[in-house]
Protein backbone atom coordinates (compact mmCIF):
# COMPACT_ATOMS: atom_id res chain seq x y z
CA UNK A 1 0.00 0.00 0.00
CA UNK A 2 1.28 3.12 -0.94
CA UNK A 3 1.15 6.38 1.44
CA UNK A 4 0.80 9.93 -0.40
CA UNK A 5 1.66 13.16 1.43
CA UNK A 6 -0.96 16.46 0.51
CA UNK A 7 -1.86 19.77 1.87
CA UNK A 8 -5.18 18.04 3.65
CA UNK A 9 -3.24 15.29 5.24
CA UNK A 10 -2.35 11.84 4.36
CA UNK A 11 -4.11 9.60 1.72
CA UNK A 12 -4.05 6.19 1.53
CA UNK A 13 -3.92 4.86 -1.95
CA UNK A 14 -5.30 1.12 -1.49
CA UNK A 15 -5.28 -1.36 -4.37
CA UNK A 16 -8.56 -3.40 -3.65
CA UNK A 17 -10.19 -5.93 -5.51
CA UNK A 18 -13.46 -4.81 -7.77
CA UNK A 19 -16.86 -6.12 -6.55
CA UNK A 20 -16.95 -6.81 -10.10
CA UNK A 21 -13.95 -8.84 -10.90
CA UNK A 22 -17.70 -9.63 -12.59
CA UNK A 23 -17.91 -5.61 -13.61
CA UNK A 24 -18.19 -7.63 -17.48
CA UNK A 25 -19.06 -10.63 -15.88
CA UNK A 26 -22.51 -10.59 -16.87
CA UNK A 27 -21.89 -8.38 -19.80
CA UNK A 28 -20.15 -11.52 -21.34
CA UNK A 29 -23.99 -12.46 -21.62
CA UNK A 30 -25.20 -9.88 -24.34
CA UNK A 31 -27.99 -8.50 -23.73
CA UNK A 32 -29.31 -7.63 -26.82
CA UNK A 33 -32.86 -4.68 -27.52
CA UNK A 34 -32.74 -5.66 -30.80
CA UNK A 35 -33.67 -9.79 -30.27
CA UNK A 36 -36.95 -10.09 -31.78
CA UNK A 37 -39.35 -12.41 -30.40
CA UNK A 38 -39.14 -14.89 -33.41
CA UNK A 39 -35.76 -16.91 -33.22
CA UNK A 40 -35.91 -17.76 -36.54
CA UNK A 41 -35.32 -14.08 -37.65
CA UNK A 42 -32.62 -13.60 -34.89
CA UNK A 43 -29.68 -13.69 -37.16
CA UNK A 44 -30.98 -10.68 -39.01
CA UNK A 45 -31.13 -8.53 -35.82
CA UNK A 46 -27.66 -8.60 -35.12
CA UNK A 47 -26.07 -5.07 -34.72
CA UNK A 48 -23.27 -4.15 -37.06
CA UNK A 49 -20.17 -5.23 -35.57
CA UNK A 50 -18.59 -2.09 -35.93
CA UNK A 51 -20.87 -0.63 -32.98
CA UNK A 52 -19.25 -3.23 -30.63
CA UNK A 53 -16.27 -3.30 -28.80
CA UNK A 54 -13.95 -6.09 -27.32
CA UNK A 55 -14.75 -6.50 -23.91
CA UNK A 56 -11.36 -8.51 -22.26
CA UNK A 57 -8.79 -8.83 -25.17
CA UNK A 58 -5.16 -9.18 -24.08
CA UNK A 59 -2.59 -7.15 -26.30
CA UNK A 60 -3.35 -8.31 -29.52
CA UNK A 61 -6.37 -9.90 -30.61
CA UNK A 62 -6.09 -13.40 -31.00
CA UNK A 63 -9.51 -14.34 -32.20
CA UNK A 64 -9.29 -16.04 -35.66
CA UNK A 65 -12.09 -18.58 -37.60
CA UNK A 66 -12.00 -21.55 -36.48
CA UNK A 67 -9.00 -24.05 -37.90
CA UNK A 68 -9.64 -26.58 -40.69
CA UNK A 69 -9.01 -29.07 -37.74
CA UNK A 70 -11.18 -27.77 -35.28
CA UNK A 71 -14.16 -27.79 -37.91
CA UNK A 72 -16.24 -30.23 -36.80
CA UNK A 73 -16.56 -29.10 -33.17
CA UNK A 74 -19.24 -26.49 -34.55
CA UNK A 75 -21.26 -29.01 -34.10
CA UNK A 76 -20.41 -29.47 -30.39
CA UNK A 77 -20.85 -25.62 -29.76
CA UNK A 78 -23.95 -23.18 -30.09
CA UNK A 79 -25.73 -20.56 -29.26
CA UNK A 80 -28.25 -20.44 -25.86
CA UNK A 81 -30.84 -17.90 -26.26
CA UNK A 82 -33.64 -16.43 -24.46
CA UNK A 83 -36.23 -14.79 -26.57
CA UNK A 84 -37.92 -12.71 -23.52
CA UNK A 85 -35.01 -11.99 -21.67
CA UNK A 86 -33.27 -11.65 -24.98
CA UNK A 87 -29.90 -12.97 -23.29
CA UNK A 88 -27.43 -14.71 -25.86
CA UNK A 89 -24.22 -16.94 -24.20
CA UNK A 90 -22.42 -19.93 -25.59
CA UNK A 91 -23.21 -23.70 -24.93
CA UNK A 92 -21.43 -26.54 -25.39
CA UNK A 93 -22.34 -30.46 -25.64
CA UNK A 94 -21.83 -32.45 -22.87
CA UNK A 95 -24.37 -35.66 -24.02
CA UNK A 96 -26.74 -35.85 -26.98
CA UNK A 97 -29.65 -33.81 -25.13
CA UNK A 98 -27.33 -32.14 -22.69
CA UNK A 99 -25.19 -28.92 -22.66
CA UNK A 100 -22.88 -26.58 -20.06
CA UNK A 101 -23.11 -23.08 -19.88
CA UNK A 102 -22.71 -20.12 -17.43
CA UNK A 103 -24.70 -20.24 -14.69
CA UNK A 104 -25.74 -16.89 -14.90
CA UNK A 105 -26.41 -17.24 -18.13
CA UNK A 106 -29.76 -18.96 -16.63
CA UNK A 107 -30.34 -17.28 -13.37
CA UNK A 108 -28.77 -13.36 -14.35
CA UNK A 109 -29.01 -12.38 -10.35
CA UNK A 110 -30.37 -13.94 -7.22
CA UNK A 111 -33.26 -11.45 -7.20
CA UNK A 112 -34.20 -11.31 -10.55
CA UNK A 113 -37.33 -13.88 -11.43
CA UNK A 114 -36.58 -17.60 -12.07
CA UNK A 115 -36.97 -17.97 -15.55
CA UNK A 116 -39.00 -20.54 -17.45
CA UNK A 117 -37.29 -22.94 -18.70
CA UNK A 118 -38.88 -23.99 -22.04
CA UNK A 119 -37.94 -20.15 -22.62
CA UNK A 120 -34.25 -21.27 -23.75
CA UNK A 121 -33.09 -22.65 -26.86
CA UNK A 122 -29.94 -24.34 -28.06
CA UNK A 123 -28.84 -23.62 -31.70
CA UNK A 124 -26.13 -25.80 -32.41
CA UNK A 125 -23.70 -24.71 -34.86
CA UNK A 126 -25.65 -21.59 -35.43
CA UNK A 127 -23.77 -20.02 -38.57
CA UNK A 128 -24.93 -23.14 -40.18
CA UNK A 129 -27.87 -24.83 -39.26
CA UNK A 130 -30.11 -22.81 -37.60
CA UNK A 131 -31.62 -25.02 -36.37
CA UNK A 132 -33.26 -24.32 -32.73
CA UNK A 133 -33.85 -26.80 -29.90
CA UNK A 134 -35.75 -25.83 -26.18
CA UNK A 135 -34.66 -26.90 -23.01
CA UNK A 136 -36.62 -29.61 -21.37
CA UNK A 137 -39.86 -28.29 -19.25
CA UNK A 138 -43.05 -27.15 -18.92
CA UNK A 139 -43.40 -23.86 -20.48
CA UNK A 140 -45.51 -23.03 -17.53
CA UNK A 141 -42.64 -23.85 -14.54
CA UNK A 142 -41.41 -21.39 -12.75
CA UNK A 143 -38.45 -22.92 -11.92
CA UNK A 144 -35.14 -25.25 -13.48
CA UNK A 145 -36.62 -29.66 -13.30
CA UNK A 146 -34.21 -29.96 -16.15
CA UNK A 147 -31.62 -27.69 -14.99
CA UNK A 148 -28.82 -28.85 -13.02
CA UNK A 149 -25.97 -25.72 -11.82
CA UNK A 150 -23.96 -24.12 -9.08
CA UNK A 151 -25.90 -21.59 -7.96
CA UNK A 152 -29.56 -19.59 -8.60
CA UNK A 153 -27.53 -16.24 -8.93
CA UNK A 154 -24.16 -15.65 -7.92
CA UNK A 155 -22.77 -13.70 -4.84
CA UNK A 156 -20.38 -10.84 -7.28
CA UNK A 157 -18.87 -9.27 -3.96
CA UNK A 158 -15.79 -10.73 -2.73
CA UNK A 159 -15.70 -13.67 -1.56
CA UNK A 160 -16.79 -13.98 -5.71
CA UNK A 161 -18.73 -17.17 -6.35
CA UNK A 162 -17.29 -17.77 -9.73
CA UNK A 163 -16.41 -21.68 -8.66
CA UNK A 164 -20.63 -21.87 -8.93
CA UNK A 165 -21.25 -20.25 -12.33
CA UNK A 166 -21.77 -23.33 -14.48
CA UNK A 167 -25.13 -24.99 -15.77
CA UNK A 168 -26.11 -28.10 -17.60
CA UNK A 169 -29.25 -28.24 -19.20
CA UNK A 170 -31.68 -31.01 -20.56
CA UNK A 171 -33.06 -30.39 -23.48
CA UNK A 172 -36.43 -31.38 -25.25
CA UNK A 173 -35.00 -33.99 -27.44
CA UNK A 174 -31.27 -34.02 -28.29
CA UNK A 175 -29.57 -31.75 -30.35
CA UNK A 176 -26.14 -32.96 -30.38
CA UNK A 177 -24.78 -34.61 -33.26
CA UNK A 178 -21.33 -35.60 -30.87
CA UNK A 179 -20.04 -34.01 -27.65
CA UNK A 180 -16.73 -33.24 -25.50
CA UNK A 181 -15.29 -35.25 -22.82
CA UNK A 182 -14.52 -33.69 -20.21
CA UNK A 183 -10.70 -33.60 -18.42
CA UNK A 184 -11.25 -32.47 -14.83
CA UNK A 185 -8.07 -31.60 -13.96
CA UNK A 186 -6.18 -29.53 -10.61
CA UNK A 187 -5.40 -25.82 -11.66
CA UNK A 188 -1.49 -26.59 -11.26
CA UNK A 189 -1.74 -29.14 -14.47
CA UNK A 190 -4.07 -26.86 -16.26
CA UNK A 191 -1.12 -24.40 -16.11
CA UNK A 192 1.31 -26.82 -17.14
CA UNK A 193 -0.17 -28.00 -20.20
CA UNK A 194 -1.12 -24.14 -21.09
CA UNK A 195 2.72 -23.21 -20.75
CA UNK A 196 2.87 -26.27 -23.68
CA UNK A 197 0.84 -24.19 -25.57
CA UNK A 198 -2.74 -27.18 -25.45
CA UNK A 199 -5.23 -24.29 -24.01
CA UNK A 200 -7.36 -22.59 -26.47
CA UNK A 201 -10.89 -21.36 -26.63
CA UNK A 202 -13.92 -21.79 -29.37
CA UNK A 203 -16.81 -19.13 -28.53
CA UNK A 204 -19.10 -16.93 -30.10
CA UNK A 205 -18.73 -13.45 -29.71
CA UNK A 206 -21.10 -10.22 -30.48
CA UNK A 207 -17.41 -8.32 -31.38
CA UNK A 208 -15.89 -10.43 -33.34
CA UNK A 209 -17.31 -12.15 -36.93
CA UNK A 210 -20.79 -11.60 -34.87
CA UNK A 211 -22.34 -14.94 -34.14
CA UNK A 212 -20.04 -17.02 -36.16
CA UNK A 213 -17.51 -19.57 -33.93
CA UNK A 214 -14.21 -17.94 -33.35
CA UNK A 215 -11.04 -19.65 -32.18
CA UNK A 216 -8.69 -18.20 -29.76
CA UNK A 217 -5.04 -19.28 -29.68
CA UNK A 218 -3.53 -21.31 -27.39
CA UNK A 219 -3.47 -18.81 -24.00
CA UNK A 220 -2.03 -18.67 -20.25
CA UNK A 221 -3.77 -20.11 -17.31
CA UNK A 222 -1.85 -18.61 -14.25
CA UNK A 223 -2.36 -17.75 -10.91
CA UNK A 224 -0.50 -14.83 -10.66
CA UNK A 225 -0.45 -11.32 -13.39
CA UNK A 226 0.70 -8.19 -13.14
CA UNK A 227 0.10 -5.71 -10.68
CA UNK A 228 -2.29 -9.01 -9.07
CA UNK A 229 -0.71 -11.91 -6.67
CA UNK A 230 -2.18 -14.84 -6.00
CA UNK A 231 -2.19 -14.24 -2.50
CA UNK A 232 -4.19 -11.80 -2.86
CA UNK A 233 -6.64 -12.68 -6.16
CA UNK A 234 -7.68 -16.11 -4.29
CA UNK A 235 -9.58 -14.10 -1.39
CA UNK A 236 -11.63 -12.71 -4.03
CA UNK A 237 -13.03 -16.11 -4.61
CA UNK A 238 -15.23 -18.04 -2.40
CA UNK A 239 -13.83 -21.41 -3.52
CA UNK A 240 -10.29 -20.45 -5.36
CA UNK A 241 -9.16 -23.71 -6.26
CA UNK A 242 -12.07 -24.43 -9.00
CA UNK A 243 -11.42 -20.76 -10.57
CA UNK A 244 -9.08 -20.61 -13.58
CA UNK A 245 -7.97 -17.63 -14.89
CA UNK A 246 -6.67 -17.38 -18.41
CA UNK A 247 -5.83 -14.58 -21.24
CA UNK A 248 -8.21 -16.29 -24.14
CA UNK A 249 -9.41 -13.34 -25.92
CA UNK A 250 -13.13 -12.99 -25.25
CA UNK A 251 -16.27 -10.72 -26.30
CA UNK A 252 -19.77 -10.25 -25.42
CA UNK A 253 -22.10 -14.10 -25.39
CA UNK A 254 -18.43 -15.62 -25.14
CA UNK A 255 -20.26 -16.73 -20.94
CA UNK A 256 -20.38 -20.50 -21.41
CA UNK A 257 -18.01 -21.32 -23.72
CA UNK A 258 -15.47 -24.47 -23.07
CA UNK A 259 -12.03 -24.13 -22.42
CA UNK A 260 -10.20 -26.83 -24.11
CA UNK A 261 -7.40 -28.86 -23.41
CA UNK A 262 -5.71 -30.40 -26.83
CA UNK A 263 -4.96 -34.32 -26.71
CA UNK A 264 -3.33 -36.76 -28.85
CA UNK A 265 -7.01 -38.22 -28.47
CA UNK A 266 -8.57 -34.52 -29.75
CA UNK A 267 -9.79 -31.83 -27.66
CA UNK A 268 -11.19 -32.12 -24.30
CA UNK A 269 -13.16 -29.41 -21.62
CA UNK A 270 -11.26 -29.07 -19.14
CA UNK A 271 -13.10 -25.30 -17.71
CA UNK A 272 -16.26 -23.04 -18.70
CA UNK A 273 -15.58 -19.58 -20.01
CA UNK A 274 -17.88 -17.37 -17.39
CA UNK A 275 -16.16 -13.37 -16.76
CA UNK A 276 -13.33 -11.47 -16.81
CA UNK A 277 -11.62 -10.11 -13.42
CA UNK A 278 -10.51 -6.87 -12.46
CA UNK A 279 -9.07 -4.54 -9.89
CA UNK A 280 -9.35 -1.00 -9.66
CA UNK A 281 -7.25 1.75 -7.81
CA UNK A 282 -9.38 3.60 -4.93
CA UNK A 283 -8.04 7.26 -3.21
CA UNK A 284 -9.47 6.85 0.82
CA UNK A 285 -9.25 9.60 2.75
CA UNK A 286 -10.42 9.25 6.66
CA UNK A 287 -11.82 6.40 6.23
CA UNK A 288 -13.71 6.89 3.04
CA UNK A 289 -13.72 6.35 -1.30
CA UNK A 290 -13.12 9.53 -2.48
CA UNK A 291 -11.86 8.86 -5.90
CA UNK A 292 -12.29 5.60 -7.70
CA UNK A 293 -9.89 4.59 -10.87
CA UNK A 294 -11.68 2.87 -14.02
CA UNK A 295 -11.63 -0.83 -13.25
CA UNK A 296 -8.41 -2.84 -15.89
CA UNK A 297 -9.14 -6.58 -16.39
CA UNK A 298 -6.62 -8.69 -15.31
CA UNK A 299 -7.50 -11.62 -16.47
CA UNK A 300 -10.72 -14.08 -17.38
CA UNK A 301 -12.37 -16.20 -15.56
CA UNK A 302 -13.33 -19.90 -16.11
CA UNK A 303 -14.86 -22.61 -14.17
CA UNK A 304 -12.56 -25.56 -13.51
CA UNK A 305 -14.26 -29.21 -14.94
CA UNK A 306 -13.30 -30.49 -11.23
CA UNK A 307 -16.73 -28.17 -10.03
CA UNK A 308 -19.62 -29.98 -12.66
CA UNK A 309 -17.62 -33.16 -14.59
CA UNK A 310 -19.29 -35.28 -12.03
CA UNK A 311 -22.52 -33.46 -12.18
CA UNK A 312 -23.15 -34.83 -15.97
CA UNK A 313 -24.09 -38.58 -15.58
CA UNK A 314 -26.50 -37.48 -12.62
CA UNK A 315 -28.67 -35.37 -14.79
CA UNK A 316 -28.29 -37.96 -17.86
CA UNK A 317 -29.84 -40.39 -15.62
CA UNK A 318 -32.14 -38.57 -13.66
CA UNK A 319 -35.87 -39.36 -13.72
CA UNK A 320 -37.37 -36.06 -13.25
CA UNK A 321 -40.55 -35.59 -11.39
CA UNK A 322 -43.08 -33.56 -13.38
CA UNK A 323 -46.61 -34.70 -12.11
CA UNK A 324 -48.19 -32.34 -9.64
CA UNK A 325 -48.55 -35.17 -7.19
CA UNK A 326 -45.72 -36.75 -7.28
CA UNK A 327 -44.00 -33.04 -6.55
CA UNK A 328 -46.70 -32.61 -3.62
CA UNK A 329 -45.56 -36.04 -2.24
CA UNK A 330 -41.88 -34.68 -2.48
CA UNK A 331 -42.85 -31.70 -0.54
CA UNK A 332 -44.93 -33.54 1.95
CA UNK A 333 -41.89 -36.07 2.40
CA UNK A 334 -39.23 -32.77 3.16
CA UNK A 335 -41.87 -30.59 5.17
CA UNK A 336 -41.81 -34.21 7.61
CA UNK A 337 -38.76 -33.99 7.72
CA UNK A 338 -38.19 -29.95 8.26
CA UNK A 339 -36.46 -29.45 5.13
CA UNK A 340 -39.33 -27.69 3.56
CA UNK A 341 -40.89 -24.77 4.46
CA UNK A 342 -42.78 -23.86 1.18
CA UNK A 343 -46.27 -24.86 0.49
CA UNK A 344 -47.58 -28.54 -0.61
CA UNK A 345 -49.12 -27.06 -4.08
CA UNK A 346 -47.14 -29.30 -6.79
CA UNK A 347 -45.07 -26.96 -8.39
CA UNK A 348 -41.11 -27.05 -7.98
CA UNK A 349 -39.92 -23.98 -7.09
CA UNK A 350 -36.24 -22.47 -5.64
CA UNK A 351 -37.40 -23.38 -1.98
CA UNK A 352 -38.02 -26.95 -2.73
CA UNK A 353 -34.72 -26.82 -4.23
CA UNK A 354 -33.20 -25.69 -1.74
CA UNK A 355 -34.71 -28.49 0.52
CA UNK A 356 -33.84 -30.90 -1.44
CA UNK A 357 -30.04 -29.72 -1.30
CA UNK A 358 -30.59 -29.82 2.42
CA UNK A 359 -31.60 -33.24 2.49
CA UNK A 360 -29.11 -34.64 -0.09
CA UNK A 361 -26.24 -32.44 2.19
CA UNK A 362 -27.35 -34.06 5.04
CA UNK A 363 -27.47 -37.57 3.88
CA UNK A 364 -23.92 -37.70 2.21
CA UNK A 365 -25.72 -37.55 -1.39
CA UNK A 366 -24.11 -35.81 -4.08
CA UNK A 367 -26.09 -31.84 -3.95
CA UNK A 368 -27.77 -31.17 -7.52
CA UNK A 369 -31.70 -30.09 -5.85
CA UNK A 370 -33.14 -32.47 -8.56
CA UNK A 371 -36.78 -33.49 -7.95
CA UNK A 372 -36.49 -37.70 -9.05
CA UNK A 373 -37.83 -40.08 -8.84
CA UNK A 374 -35.07 -42.00 -6.99
CA UNK A 375 -35.53 -39.38 -4.04
CA UNK A 376 -39.20 -39.66 -3.89
CA UNK A 377 -38.90 -43.55 -3.30
CA UNK A 378 -35.92 -42.86 -1.06
CA UNK A 379 -37.64 -40.32 1.78
CA UNK A 380 -40.89 -42.32 0.94
CA UNK A 381 -39.91 -46.10 1.61
CA UNK A 382 -40.47 -47.15 5.54
CA UNK A 383 -37.18 -47.30 7.56
CA UNK A 384 -34.99 -44.91 4.98
CA UNK A 385 -34.70 -40.89 4.41
CA UNK A 386 -38.50 -40.36 5.37
CA UNK A 387 -38.01 -40.51 9.26
CA UNK A 388 -38.29 -37.42 10.57
CA UNK A 389 -35.26 -35.85 12.18
CA UNK A 390 -34.60 -36.22 16.04
CA UNK A 391 -35.56 -33.19 17.88
CA UNK A 392 -32.90 -30.44 18.71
Amino acid sequence: MQVQRSKSGPRRVARVSCRAGFAVFAVLCVQSRSLPARAQSFPGALPSQSLVQPIAVFGADDRTAVPAKYRAFRERIGLLLNTRTQSVCTAFCVAPDIVATASHCIYPSPTAPVPRIAEFLFAPDFQARRTFVRAAGSPAAPAAQYVLSGALGLRVKPPIEAAKDWALVRLAQPACRSSFGIRAMPAEQVMAEAAAGRIFQLAYHRDHQPYRLAYSKPCAVDRTFPGAEWSTVSKDFSDPGHILLHTCDTGGSSSGSPILLETSEGAEVIGINVGTYEQSQVEIENGKVVRRAKSEPVANTAVSALAFAPKIEILRQAAILTQPGQLRALQQALKQRGDYQGAVDGRFSPTLRLAIETYERASGLPVTGLATQALLKRLTTPLSGALPRAPG
